[in-house]
């Protein structure tokens, strides 16, 4: 289904569209719940008090820890910021809308790519439908509280274009003036309030996207000093940092506060996640990389969903999940239809929070077919945070594929020397530091199959020319860590 037939659809009412039910017999015995999406920007897996920070402190964030259901191996659709909302409003993997990175694929020096990489779009494509616009179409009030970065109205592609009809938008996102509002939390969070506010006689869905903890950290000169005065952990030290994540989490305190002095609780999906991995300026470990990067500590995050009633209070889940999920889950938490003809990679996580043990899909896969400049030194080589990769998570394992060595160094008659291919068990190996590519040929094998496959299934576009531009020398001196001296904002 394309837009306009779509929104003309939805003008006619839910009704009009034709539907995949979603578990309509357990929302037909229950009221429609509100639905709060609570999405952080640069939060990492470990930044958070229930994943083991020895300094920072998220109360908040650890009170839905212990309400709803943790999922331990919850991830972001991809290394940094707009791509991941792109696979979060639209369901669907980075091939199928093309938005790939934060302005362009070619994030670094040119002398040192290979390949030239595959174009990105840096907006959403209006003719996507958005999770907005489904749950719209099945009566419930939208709005966007915060950060969108898919677009702008003066090109269609703004957040108000995309199915959103309350807005609460800050100018100063990442750099606020007010010192009483560092990354505009606060405005951010009291708009999704006062939307709440106005909407509890109705079904909402609030998606509350913070630009907290992205550089340049601010916080309130309070909790700043708190931290300072605060012995520093072994792992975590940063008081900044601490502070800025201290008061994105007193914003989560706020939303939950509002939720029960409306007598919303009972009745409202919670879920809180973040875009990408932690900044250089915090430490994943044991995961290894950062925000950009494809390795875990760049695509792992905290993921809590809290649904009363349904979620066993304090349960864990262990099941893989990634952010693209929450759009099908929503729709099935609802009772709503999918848009008819649209693909959703996602799988709902209704059945996991009814404490069912599994999915039915057996991997989840990333695609960033460009080139990503590094700030800092986490990643596969200190010139860039990712060069071409795809990647593949099946059960224990995972496989991270380079495009460079894979087109260029001889493909699958050269696996055994080329380093096309890294594998890794995570259930052994979290931290990803043993590749097993040639000791486990057979899951080697298996994975990439299942990658190639993947391919062909949603027409992932794949680099395959050679860059003229390509300087083997300069990158043999960059590789070693001689050449780069300056490190750039990290985007």
């Amino acid at each position: 289904m394309n837009r306009r037939t779509f929104l003309k659809a939805l003008g006619a009412g839910a009704a009009a569209l034709a539907v995949r039910p979603r578990w309509t017999a357990a929302a037909a015995s229950r009221t429609r719940p509100n639905i709060v999406l609570i999405f952080a920007d640069d939060l990492g897996w470990k930044d958070v008090g229930y994943q083991g920070t020895d300094y920072y402190e998220t109360p908040n964030i650890d009170r839905l820890a212990r309400e709803g259901m943790v999922f331990t191996a919850g991830y972001a659709a991809a290394g940094n910021c707009a791509p991941s909302r792109a696979c979060l409003i639209s369901g669907q993997y980075t091939p199928r809308h093309s938005v790939y990175a934060v302005s362009s694929t070619n994030r670094g020096p040119k002398s040192l790519m290979r390949m030239v990489p595959i174009p990105n779009s840096t907006d959403l494509a209006p003719e996507n439908v958005s999770v907005a616009e489904a749950m719209k179409a099945a009566g419930y009030a939208t709005g966007c509280f915060g950060k969108w970065h898919l677009g702008s109205p003066d090109k269609g592609t703004g957040a108000e274009n995309q199915g959103f009809d309350t807005l609460g938008l800050v100018k100063h996102g990442y750099n606020s003036p007010d010192k009483d509002d560092p990354k505009g939390i606060f405005t951010i969070t009291q708009a999704a309030c006062d939307f709440m506010e106005k909407n509890k006689d109705r079904p909402f869905f609030a998606y509350v996207s913070h630009y907290a903890i992205h550089t340049a950290l601010q916080a309130r000169q309070a909790t700043l000093d708190r931290f300072k005065q605060k012995t520093p952990g072994t792992q975590h030290k940063n008081a900044l940092y601490a502070a800025c994540t201290y008061d994105l989490d007193a914003g989560v305190g706020l939303l939950l506060k509002k939720l029960a002095e409306l007598g919303l609780e009972e009745n409202t999906l919670v879920a809180f996640t973040s875009d990408n991995g932690g900044t250089g300026q915090s430490s994943q470990e044991p995961l290894r990389g950062n925000k950009g990067c494809y390795y875990e500590g760049g695509t792992r995050e905290p993921f809590i969903m809290r649904w009363p009633g349904v979620t066993k209070p304090g349960s864990r889940c262990d099941v893989p999940v990634i952010n693209l999920d929450l759009y099908p889950t929503f729709l099935d938490a609802a009772g709503a239809p999918e848009p008819e003809g649209k693909v959703l990679d996602g799988e709902s996580l209704v059945p996991l929070l009814r404490g069912e043990p599994a999915l039915k899909r057996q991997a989840i896969f990333w695609h960033f077919p460009g080139y990503l400049d590094s700030p800092v030194t986490r990643g596969r080589d200190p010139v860039f945070r990712t060069r071409p990769v795809s990647v593949i998570h099946k059960g224990d394992w995972k496989l991270h594929l380079y495009h460079e060595e894979w087109v260029l160094d001889g493909g699958r008659a050269n696996l055994d020397t080329n380093n096309a291919v890294e594998l890794y068990n995570l259930a052994d190996d979290i931290g990803e530091r043993k590749n097993l590519a040639t000791e486990r040929r057979d899951k080697r094998d298996e994975l990439l199959a299942d990658l190639l496959a993947w391919f062909d299934a949603v027409k992932a576009p794949l680099p395959s020319a050679k860059n003229p531009d390509y300087n083997p020398d300069q990158a043999a001196t960059e590789k070693k860590g001689g050449g780069r001296k300056k490190n750039p904002p990290q985007l």
